[in-house]
C-alpha cells in the first residue's frame, strides 16, 4: 500500500498513478520514494510486461518538484556540491532509474506536464497525450533552470526547440510537443484511455525478453562511436536469436499464428 501513488497490475500491465491531485501531483520526497519502489516492483514482476505511468485527475500529469517538500536546492537539481549527496537525492535517483528498467514505460498525459513533470514524461519510452494538454519548463520564471530534466529533454528534441522552452518558460500544446519530439501521440481526450490501453496490450503481447534486451541495448549504445554501436548490437542480435522466444516467434510466423512468448 502506498500513500501518494496508486499501483495495480492487470492484464500484464502495471499502472502507476501519481495520486496527489490537490497538489497537481507534485513530486514530494515521499512520492518519489514510493514511485521508485513501485517501478522496481513492476520491473521484477514476471506478470508485468508494460508499465503505464499517469497522474490522478485531469488537471496535471505532474507539476514537477514540490518546492515546499523538496526545497529549492533539490528542485534546482545542481545546487548541492557534494557528489554523493547529489546521487542520493530524489531527483537523481528518479531520472536515472527509469532508463535502467527492463520493461517499456508509457506515459499517459491526461493533464499538464510542467517542470520535473515534463522531465518525468520525457523519461518514458512512449508519451500519449490528450489534445488539450500543455507542456512547459517554467523554472526560469522563478530564477531557476531545468537542470535535472535538461538531461532528458535534450535527448528528445533539438537544441533550438529546447532552448526556447528553457529561456521563455512558455507553455506549448501537446500538438507542438509532438512536432518537436517530446510526445509520441496526441489523441482526443475522449480517446486517451482506449488508445493507451490498446498500445499497452499490443506491446505486452511481444516477447518480454526481446523488449528487455532491446530497451537496454537502446540506452547502452548512446553516445558511442558507430563501430562500437554496431558491434554491441550485433552481439545482442546473436544472443536474442538463440532464445526460445525468438525461435517461437519465427515458428509462429511461418505457421501463420500468434506467438506464445514465455520470456526465455
Amino acid at each position: 500500500m502506498y500513500d501518494t501513488i496508486l499501483f495495480e497490475v492487470r492484464d500484464r500491465v502495471a499502472r502507476i498513478t501519481l495520486n496527489r491531485p490537490e497538489a497537481r501531483n507534485a513530486l514530494s520526497d515521499a512520492m518519489t520514494a514510493e514511485l521508485l519502489d513501485a517501478l522496481a516492483k513492476a520491473d521484477v514482476d514476471d506478470a508485468v510486461r508494460v508499465i503505464v505511468l499517469t497522474g490522478a485527475g485531469d488537471r496535471a500529469f505532474c507539476a514537477g518538484a514540490d518546492l515546499g517538500g523538496l526545497g529549492a536546492k533539490q528542485a534546482a537539481g545542481g545546487s548541492v556540491t557534494d557528489g554523493s549527496a547529489i546521487r542520493e537525492s530524489a531527483p537523481f535517483r528518479l531520472f536515472t532509474a527509469i532508463p535502467k528498467l527492463g520493461k517499456p514505460v508509457i506515459a499517459r498525459l491526461a493533464g499538464h506536464a510542467v517542470a520535473g513533470g515534463l522531465g518525468l514524461a520525457a523519461s518514458c519510452d512512449v508519451v500519449v497525450a490528450a489534445d488539450d494538454v500543455t507542456l512547459a519548463t517554467p523554472e526560469v520564471n522563478v530564477g531557476l533552470w531545468p537542470m535535472m530534466i535538461m538531461a532528458v529533454i535534450n535527448r528528445n528534441t533539438a537544441p533550438k526547440h529546447a532552448f526556447r522552452l528553457y529561456y521563455t518558460g512558455e507553455r506549448i500544446s501537446a500538438a507542438e510537443g509532438y512536432e518537436i519530439g517530446l510526445v509520441s501521440e496526441v489523441v482526443p481526450r475522449a480517446d486517451l484511455d482506449a488508445r493507451v490501453d490498446a498500445l499497452a496490450r499490443a506491446i505486452a503481447a511481444k516477447s518480454p525478453l526481446g523488449l528487455r534486451r532491446g530497451r537496454r541495448a537502446f540506452f547502452a549504445i548512446e553516445g558511442r562511436p558507430l563501430e562500437d554501436q554496431v558491434e554491441h548490437l550485433l552481439g545482442e542480435l546473436v544472443a536474442l536469436a538463440a532464445t526460445e522466444d525468438a525461435k517461437e516467434g519465427i515458428t509462429a510466423f511461418l505457421e501463420r499464428r500468434e506467438p506464445d512468448f514465455k520470456g526465455r
